[in-house]
């Protein structure tokens, strides 16, 4: 099923366990990004385990756009991307194509090596905080790109090609990994990029470029080292499962009070969550196939919570499990790192019956880089509270789910505005409701 239209609406019937199995496929932080390493390559590449997201969709016409074919290949969530015939893309179709989506800034690399310039349109994504694509553009100038700013966008050149350099990241951010992983394995020479992101999306990603023919090193201290090769073939590569989406199942489960299978979750990436789990009183059973998530009855457990870049606690887990939260007896506080604004999306959920304080101050552990900036990202939840169904309005990806989980867990009926955000990252979200049990309808349409 495919939600058209921003001010989608769906109503929730709340206070049903979620029980039964899901399915997560390829993670949203790596597929996209492997369909742009597609663009490197001198040959044909397969990438499967790859999810119904609109994310995907926005990639796939941005790729075709640029002469690339991208069809289906011989099982369900395979795609083959035949980078053959790269060309230019009328600027006006890349604007309506990019949509609200940040990935055309990782077109940047690639292009300038296969056509010598690129055009990168005024970019979106969701509203969590300061996502500053400046540094991208800093990064491309390093290696010898020169950009002008123009009224619809930034248009890039290459002149004299592109060479290796030294880059230090002032802190560990993935999308600006990407961007130097992606353009340094055709550039001429090293490039050593320090205080890199590790995150295993982006291990999934170096893994994508090896296959390639890329030669890239990963020391323990956050330093990756790409010596630029020539060529680039293409690849045939899965894509390692959703762990964030894996985790929201996971704390729908607990918030509900119910019982969920989540096939395709794999434990190595999401050991962190898992621990905090089952510090909060969630239970979990792990298998070859994936993991059993569920609430094992009795009170849960408040805990203290400061949010990192991997291998520490991911920021999209924050979100989900904040809901759950609300449901633990006493006080817990969360201290969010990554994102300044993630916050934000508490509002909804006193509106709901929580109690949730923000502060300023960095509360519960370290001081980290929002501390003396005015920024509400510490929180501090009182529970357990009993939620109430309301009128909810999806302010960015994760948030909506956590609306959803809210919803879900709340007495009453909510209706949740602008669900086409979710689409962005859950692959048939609304089905997968459904199917463990969820009370939820599309005005005029049931759904179960």
């Amino acid at each position: 099923m495919t939600v058209n239209g921003s001010d989608d609406v769906l109503l929730v019937h709340g206070g049903t366990p979620l029980e039964g199995e899901i399915r997560v496929r390829g993670a949203k932080n790596l597929v996209p990004k492997a369909m742009v390493a597609a663009l490197l390559g001198s040959a044909p590449s397969r990438l499967r385990n790859v999810p119904d997201i609109r994310d995907v969709r926005v990639v796939r016409g941005l790729l075709q756009l640029h002469g690339v074919t991208v069809r289906p290949g011989e099982e369900p969530g395979e795609l083959v991307l035949d980078p053959t015939h790269v060309e230019s893309a009328n600027v006006a179709d890349i604007d309506a194509h990019a949509g609200s989506s940040r990935i055309p800034i990782l077109f940047c690399g690639p292009l300038l090596h296969r056509l010598g310039h690129a055009f990168i349109p005024g970019l979106g994504g969701c509203d969590i905080g300061g996502r500053p694509i400046d540094f991208h553009f800093d990064v491309l100038r390093q290696f010898g790109a020169s950009i002008e700013k123009r009224a619809d966008g930034q248009y890039l050149e290459a002149p004299k090609g592109l060479r290796g350099t030294k880059i230090r990241l002032p802190y560990p951010s993935v999308g600006a990994t990407e961007q130097v992983l992606l353009t340094a394995v055709l550039a001429e020479g090293v490039t050593e990029l320090s205080n890199a992101a590790v995150e295993p999306e982006i291990e999934d990603l170096i893994c994508v470029l090896q296959k390639m023919g890329a030669i890239i090193a990963m020391d323990t201290d956050r330093t990756i080292r790409i010596t630029g090769v020539d060529k680039l073939g293409g690849y045939t590569h899965r894509a390692l499962p959703d762990r964030l989406e894996a985790a929201s199942w996971a704390s729908a489960a607990l918030a509900t009070e119910g019982n969920i299978y989540v096939r395709g979750a794999q434990q190595r990436s999401m050991m962190t969550f898992l621990n905090t789990y089952r510090k909060v009183g969630g239970a979990f059973e792990i298998d070859d196939e994936g993991i059993r998530f569920w609430h094992p009855g009795g009170q849960l457990k408040s805990i203290a919570l400061e949010t990192d870049v991997h291998p520490g606690f991911q920021t999209d887990w924050q979100q989900p499990l904040v809901v759950a939260l609300t449901q633990a007896t006493g006080l817990s506080i969360i201290h969010e790192t990554v994102y300044e604004s993630r916050l934000g999306f508490t509002s909804a959920l006193n509106q709901m019956g929580a109690h949730i304080q923000l502060y300023r101050e960095c509360l519960g552990g370290s001081d980290c880089r929002f501390g003396q900036r005015n920024f509400l990202h510490s929180a501090v939840v009182s529970g357990p509270t009993r939620l109430q169904g309301a009128d909810l309005v999806i302010p960015d990806l994760r948030g909506g789910f956590s609306y959803l989980i809210a919803a879900l867990a709340a007495q009453g009926t909510s209706r949740v505005h602008g669900i086409e955000l979710i689409n962005r990252g859950y692959e048939n979200f609304m089905e997968k409701l459904v199917e463990l049990g969820a009370k939820v309808e599309l005005p005029g349409k049931a759904l179960g």
